[in-house]
């Protein structure tokens, strides 16, 4: 028996689905960033990158529900560092950009004096040198 109405249409318009992944929380429209997966034999979630494709026993986060993720009690949570992502700055960073600075900032004749020059090989491609860094003359000059 054939339907008098014709083929069968979509409900919804291709034109309006968003080839964007969106969060997985309910009520919640935002783009995924990340992707949530449960370790369930080592009682660990695990928050990495957006997956390059949606699994089934995966779940897209946004970035406010990804920082916000909290696993059940005895549970460890391990979040994966994207690799684009700009990472925040530790103690040891900020430590070490003090220390350059501080070198940047001494005169020219203490810093080689500190750096103990007296028995040290010079590198012919060598410009300039301030604490371990070191700016070297182009190849092609």
């Amino acid at each position: 028996m054939e339907s008098r109405r014709g083929p069968l249409k979509s409900a919804v318009p291709s034109n309006i689905v968003s080839p964007v992944r969106r969060c997985s929380r309910t009520a919640c429209g935002r783009p995924a960033v990340a992707t949530l997966t449960y370790v369930y034999a080592d009682s660990t979630a695990v928050l990495g990158p957006l997956a390059t494709y949606a699994e089934p026993h995966c779940y897209d986060l946004c970035a406010e529900h990804s920082e916000r993720l909290t696993a059940p009690r005895g549970w460890e949570v391990v979040r994966l560092l994207d690799g684009s992502a700009p990472a925040r700055p530790s103690g040891d960073d900020l430590e070490a950009l003090a220390n350059a600075v501080r070198e940047a900032a001494r005169p020219q004749e203490r810093a080689a004096e500190a750096g103990g020059g007296g028995g040290r090989t010079v590198d012919p491609m060598e410009v300039a040198r301030r604490g371990h860094l070191r700016v070297l003359r182009s190849p092609d000059n």
